[in-house]
């Protein structure tokens, strides 16, 4: 089945029901889902981040169209 078609008809049945159980559980369902891939990266690739996001606030980047024209 269509992807688009599954939503459409879950929000319809969702839409329509009445019980907070039925609530409850898609919500824990989404909560569970939205994981948080911060905490699955090394320390090291946390530094890494970390110190290019510094290098931003410094004005420490090259725009991307920039670096792009070098290799055109």
């Amino acid at each position: 089945m269509d992807i688009q078609l599954e939503k459409l008809e879950l929000i319809k049945l969702l839409a329509e029901t009445e019980n907070p159980n039925i609530i409850r559980s898609i919500r824990k369902i989404f909560k569970k889902e939205q994981k948080d891939w911060w905490h699955d990266l090394t320390d090291e690739q946390k530094a890494e981040i970390e110190e290019g996001e510094r290098q931003i606030e410094r004005g420490e980047f090259v725009e991307y169209e920039e670096m792009m024209k070098k290799f055109r």
